[in-house]
């Protein structure tokens, strides 16, 4: 017999079978604390029971769930958690999955509780268990530690780092040459490899401060913007489609990435940028570029398959960027709060659903938002385009149409399964029209007008099943869309963007039992997770309060957790190696004194990312070597104590980037819509049922940065997901690195890379014959050949020469023979593809 369902008999045998415990008393520490933290002791069966009981904390496990105690100390037999433990009634039973409680592990259990459930915890502090988990520590700055090297320190960075490195008895790596040092900082500033006269001007510039002047152009770049804007595209889940299903382009989804990179490019404080960003529709008259930021909360994925709960999509919408907020800004899993209090962290289930409700008050809405220039033009033939417009809609009867259309979409919408064929349009609209029912129930006197627009246009293309089957209103919708089409073709157009705003209607939230949106437990109020500070006295209790919070000064989180990924995209790790998770089964900082001094620093210097990125890269720890060392290979195989520089290969923007600007060919335009460079043809056919569409893009666009080929979700760009781009369906704090044979045919096949080899030789030609091997290595590598490298890579071009099967040249160039410059492209080619090309040494 395995147990009694309800617990009686079973103590009475558990009892006879443990005797000790019932007479000796039982240590909370030993006997009952690892139970607690080894199973999942919480019930999330009970729309109104036990939803974020926590038993790493004594007084919350004492107090019980939402309705009542579950420990009753010295009444094990009415205790609610006794009774759960030994259950074996599904639904009821602790813990809900997974391996039961052993008989041993109860009737500690449930001597412990006879025995008055004493609780040896952590000290408290105001009433409220005081965490122990160091990054829930507050802020301290401190002092910089003595070393005997003073010499090779630049920055007090150094100090922290050679003070560990000192009390290993190790000695810190030489400083990288000039070459080396000049290709790191400019592909880690802005993502683009130095040219040749760059290269040669630092070389030969001998002026004590030649680097930090170096660094100070980098980061005058417009150029710093769009490479930092990278990194925060991964944390922003950034896609150019919907994902799911359907996968549709959002034409307008580029209008917020342009607001990233313009924000880092004026160096806007990122306590500014991280407020705008959550929450700039609410701060006072806000300016369309504050709203426009708020579309990082659009990136999350959208559902437009009809069959789907709307409910639920704007759940999993929602529970996405909770989860991102988190992550991002908190560097904790909060997400794992969402089915179930955390495993291991303290933030219970309440937590995470109260963390939500400041997004469960926002609505989706498009604004316009143009680009400098539009304004005038659209101004200018706004009326005649409006005027033409309108005489197109008297003659194809719009306004009637659509009023007939719009009750029955509504009596619909108020009477489902009256009409099976209308409850079809009715869901189909939902899913494909952006707040759809919020449009159709404004009078359309109160519509705005891009409302309004956007309403009559899903109209002419959906009017419904009695229109429908009317051939000749058919056509005629269908010669109205093409015309329609041809007219706006020819108009300016104002750029739209992706924004939220506050709910009209205050919008209830309750907790998911179990993570089922459709379950719903106690309701919540907006409200940080209790282990952090709370919001200051009279802050709102909106995204704005929320964003305020998060960079308030005793936040002990978003320092460190930001100043700790910018240090890792300098040494490709950072010193909390788990960026994304600084929780509990994150790992600890390797240098937890210098990320504080960082974290202090940064919000001491107004949050300023460059004046950040400038210490970390003008300290002598980010200048030295990267040569591997034989006495590290076994004390600090990981460099982990920052000995020496880390070799890291390029992101896989920064290797198309890297080979369009060897070939010459890369268009250096900042910001703008998302191009679609050659891909292997066919691709696109992946697309679910033909609705992905892949045109090459033409001219200059073909040849832009990494940064703004267009990232279809369900079908991606290969070059950027062979090189380890993230899927964005989720946040990605740090990417990783694989090592592919598909990676190398990548770089020799595809169409973009055979271009930049040709790019390449045609600059090569163009050099003196003495030249071009010097001249190749240059404008690929940043550097001169080795004589041995200058000698292979001649008697390469030499074996090329006889090679019938070289690839052609695309144009003929007066003096050279077809087979030289076939030559050049091969040798080009192997230099594209060298592990030096894309690394970052």
């Amino acid at each position: 017999m395995r147990r009694a369902p309800l617990g009686g008999a079973f103590f009475t045998l558990g009892l006879g079978l443990f005797p000790a415990l019932a007479q000796s008393p039982v240590d909370f520490a030993r006997d009952v604390q690892p139970i607690f933290k080894r199973k999942c002791l919480v019930c999330h069966n009970e729309k109104t029971a036990n939803n974020g009981v926590r038993f790493d904390d004594g007084a919350a496990a004492l107090a019980g769930g939402y309705s009542g105690p579950v420990i009753l100390p010295g009444k094990s037999a009415e205790s609610k958690l006794i009774l759960r433990v030994s259950s074996d009634k599904k639904g009821f039973m602790m813990p809900p999955g997974g391996p039961a409680l052993k008989p041993e592990e109860i009737a500690a259990l449930r001597a412990w509780i006879d025995q008055g459930a004493k609780w040896t915890a952590a000290a408290r502090v105001d009433g409220a268990a005081k965490p122990a988990h160091w990054a829930f520590q507050p802020i301290q700055r401190p002092a910089l530690p003595d070393v005997l090297r003073r010499d090779w320190v630049r920055n007090p960075i150094d100090r922290f780092v050679l003070a560990r490195l000192e009390s290993e008895n190790i000695e810190p790596s030489p400083e990288a040459s000039k070459t080396t040092l000049i290709r790191r900082v400019s592909l880690d500033l802005t993502g683009l490899p130095p040219t040749p006269a760059e290269v040669a001007a630092f070389v030969n510039d001998n002026r004590p401060d030649a680097y930090e002047r170096l660094v100070d152009r980098l980061l005058a770049s417009p150029h710093y913007g769009e490479e930092r804007a990278r990194l925060w595209l991964d944390l922003a889940r950034y896609a150019d489609s919907d994902g799911y299903e359907k996968d549709q382009v959002r034409p307008y989804a580029w209008r917020w990435r342009n607001y990233v990179i313009d924000s880092f490019n004026q160096d806007k404080p990122f306590d500014q940028f991280t407020v705008e960003q959550i929450a700039g529709d609410l701060l006072p008259d806000a300016t369309v570029e504050q709203r426009v930021a708020t579309g990082f909360h659009r990136n999350a994925l959208t559902n437009r398959e009809a069959g789907v709960d709307r409910a639920e999509a704007r759940y999993e919408q929602i529970v996405n960027r909770t989860g991102t907020v988190g992550t991002v800004w908190m560097g904790l899993t909060v997400g794992c709060a969402q089915c179930h209090n955390h495993k291991y962290d303290p933030i219970s289930q309440k937590d995470f659903y109260a963390l939500s409700a400041y997004f469960n008050q926002a609505d989706d809405r498009d604004i316009e938002a143009p680009l400098a220039g539009e304004m005038g033009p659209w101004l200018r033939e706004r009326p005649e385009y409006l005027q033409q417009r309108a005489h197109l809609f008297a003659v194809y009867e719009v306004e009637s149409l659509q009023q007939e259309w719009e009750q029955r979409i509504i009596h619909a919408m108020d009477n489902p399964g009256e009409n099976l064929e209308w409850d079809f349009w009715v869901t189909s609209m939902k899913a494909m029209l952006d707040y759809a029912e919020r449009i159709l129930r404004t009078p359309a006197a109160q519509r705005s007008p891009l409302d309004a627009e956007r309403l009559t246009y899903y109209f002419i293309s959906n009017p419904g099943p009695t229109q429908g089957r009317d051939i000749e209103k058919l056509n005629c919708f269908r010669d109205l869309r093409r015309r329609l089409a041809d007219l706006d073709v020819k108009t300016p157009q104002l750029t739209l963007s992706m924004t939220l705003s506050e709910s009209v209607q205050p919008v209830k939230t309750y907790l998911a039992i179990r993570g089922d949106y459709r379950e719903k437990g106690i309701e919540v109020q907006p409200a940080v997770p209790a282990v952090l500070p709370p919001l200051p006295a009279g802050a709102p209790a909106n995204r704005l309060g929320l964003a305020r919070w998060l960079v308030a000064r005793d936040n002990p989180l978003t320092s460190r957790v930001t100043v700790n990924r910018i240090w890792q995209e300098y040494f490709s790790r950072g010193l909390v190696r788990t960026s994304e998770d600084f929780g509990a089964q994150g790992e600890r900082p390797s240098h937890p004194e210098l990320l504080d001094w960082l974290a202090s620093e940064f919000m001491d210097r107004g949050w300023s990312v460059k004046q950040l990125s400038r210490l970390i890269v003008t300290s002598a720890t980010y200048r030295q070597s990267s040569h591997t060392r034989r006495d590290l290979s076994e004390k600090d195989p990981d460099n982990t104590l920052l000995a020496r520089q880390t070799r890291v290969r390029l992101t896989a923007e920064q290797i198309r980037d890297a080979a369009l600007s060897a070939g010459g060919l890369i268009d250096l335009r900042v910001g703008g819509p998302s191009v679609r460079p050659p891909q292997p043809a066919g691709l696109d056919a992946l697309g679910y049922g033909g609705n992905v569409k892949w045109k090459d893009s033409e001219g200059p666009d073909r040849y832009r940065r990494g940064l703004y080929v267009l990232y279809q979700r369900t079908v991606p760009y290969p070059q950027l997901v062979n090189f380890d781009a993230p899927d964005t369906t989720v946040t990605c704090t740090r990417r990783r690195r694989s090592n592919t044979p598909l990676q190398a045919l990548n770089l020799l096949n595809d169409p973009v890379f055979v271009e930049a080899a040709q790019g390449l030789a045609l600059r090569v030609l163009k050099e003196t014959p003495q030249n071009r091997v010097d001249a190749a290595f240059e404008m690929a590598l940043g550097r001169r050949p080795s004589p041995r490298e200058a000698e292979r890579i001649s008697q390469f071009y030499d074996r090329q020469l006889s090679d019938d099967d070289a690839a052609e040249m695309p144009l003929a160039l007066e003096g050279v023979k077809p087979k030289e410059a076939a030559a050049w492209v091969s040798v080009s080619r192997a230099l594209l593809n060298l592990d030096e090309f894309i690394t970052r040494e």
